[in-house]
């Protein structure tokens, strides 16, 4: 039974800084490709930022260099610095047991697995 639960969602003001964690259970995590999705009300889902086997990482131009992506043991982190209004939205951690989703990272066809999500307000 596989599970992704996220956590570290809440509300900060601009320019503050949030850690996202998700918690993988029930595969191989440890050979999946994850990554970091949002999806803002009235949005589509969008990509922010992911994460291979090998920590190999890649992400949206929209968070790079503000936002960082790492995994540890079952674990995947997201990072979030010097954020901006435009961040708000419900992020939502994904996995590819498969791995291919490192041909294309932000694409979220990639993904067969997906959390709940946790709301981030930035006002």
């Amino acid at each position: 039974h596989v599970q992704l639960v996220e956590s570290g969602g809440g509300s900060v003001q601009a320019g503050g800084t949030l850690r996202l964690a998700c918690v993988a259970s029930g595969y191989e995590y440890w050979r999946a490709y994850m990554a970091w999705f949002r999806q803002a009300p009235g949005g589509e889902r969008e990509g922010v930022a992911g994460i291979g086997a090998d920590e190999f990482t890649y992400y949206s131009p929209s968070v790079n260099g503000r936002f960082t992506i790492s995994r540890h043991d079952n674990i995947l982190y997201l990072q979030m610095n010097n954020l901006v209004r435009e961040d708000s939205a419900m992020y939502y951690c994904a996995a590819d047991p498969t791995h291919r989703a490192y041909e294309s990272p932000l694409q979220d066809f990639r993904y067969a697995y997906w959390g709940q999500g946790t709301q981030v307000t930035v006002s």
